[in-house]
């Protein structure tokens, strides 16, 4: 218990170091960090939306060095298959003996902090063979199962849809993320301090903050920390809130909900956004605060809803002053 309580007093100064730290390389997007941060600690897989240009693959890069855990980057294109991620058996012969063997050759996806970058840039099959990793944490190759290294996440980028060459995640395949988050683009005066900072000397170098134990053993305190009842039951409410004939307003603009998956992410994630600032107890508020980037990839807009110009973000923010 008493170790607990001491890892639970390190979780708030961590935040703040590891904000300071990535931002000496990554210039403004603090709300992109915080919540990446959540999902960082709360074990849970990341989904970063944006256009091409505005850091996501540098965040990623600076994070993994500032946690100094292994780091690996899969740049998705459509050509890539899956065994170029989850690696392959190759034929090997015993020069000595002439015997020949199979032996397993482990792909990128091996490693702690795996950056899939433009993810959307590949075949739905290839995008299943890392999905599938995700969420089992383990790949099977010849009727052998390989564990992969713990802790495990998946940092992914993803371009607009709307952009040639790309291939939409399907809803199924999405809801192995936890949080999806929009990057967009920095105010002028954060884009002046980009220029100067890389046009002149070299990039800054991140320090590292913690390891991949003290990041496990942080991870583990916030699973072992008491549940709040209240935002238990507000997590459910507001994933049951997106489902078509749950009776409130905003939903009628949607024609898929978000399902259990979101309540549980709902319930960790307001756990781990209180615990990075020192309190050991969530609230309905901190629900709120990571609603968007836990139901926006899961829910779906009907024909009327997007012919009318609404967003997912849009329809949460209603469903927030509807659900209380």
């Amino acid at each position: 218990m008493s170790d607990d309580i001491a890892l639970f007093e390190q979780l708030a100064p961590t935040r703040e170091a590891l904000l300071d730290a990535i931002g000496q390389v990554v210039v403004g997007q603090r709300h992109v960090v915080e919540l990446m941060l959540t999902a960082l600690f709360s074990n849970g897989h990341c989904l970063f939306v944006g256009v091409p240009g505005l850091a996501k693959t540098l965040l990623v890069h600076t994070v993994a060095d500032s946690l100094g855990v292994d780091f690996g980057r899969i740049q998705f294109t459509p050509d890539l298959m899956p065994s170029d991620i989850t690696g392959t058996e190759v034929l090997e012969e015993d020069r000595s003996t002439g015997g020949r063997s199979l032996r397993f050759v482990q792909g990128p996806v091996f490693t702690n902090l795996l950056l899939a970058d433009e993810i959307n840039r590949t075949p739905p099959k290839t995008q299943a063979a890392l999905l599938q990793a995700m969420q089992e944490r383990h790949v099977t190759a010849a009727g052998h199962t390989h564990r992969l290294p713990n802790p495990f996440l998946v940092f992914a980028t993803q371009n607009p849809i709307e952009q040639e060459g790309t291939y939409p995640l399907p809803e199924a395949q999405q809801d192995r993320f936890m949080l999806s988050i929009e990057v967009g683009y920095p105010t002028l005066e954060e884009e002046e301090e980009i220029v100067r900072r890389t046009t002149v000397g070299e990039m800054p170098q991140v320090r590292q903050i913690l390891d991949a134990d003290k990041l496990l053993a942080l991870q583990g305190v916030l699973r072992r920390l008491p549940a709040n009842p209240d935002v238990v039951k507000y997590a459910v409410k507001l994933a049951a809130a997106t489902r078509p004939g749950s009776g409130y307003k905003a939903t009628e603009k949607l024609r898929w909900g978000a399902g259990p998956r979101a309540s549980q992410y709902l319930a960790i994630g307001a756990r781990t956004w209180a615990a990075l600032r020192g309190r050991e107890l969530p609230t309905p508020a901190d629900v709120r605060a990571i609603a968007t980037a836990v139901l926006g990839h899961r829910i779906v807009l009907n024909f009327e809803a997007e012919a009318d110009g609404w967003t997912p973000a849009r329809v949460i923010e209603q469903l927030l002053e509807e659900v209380r």
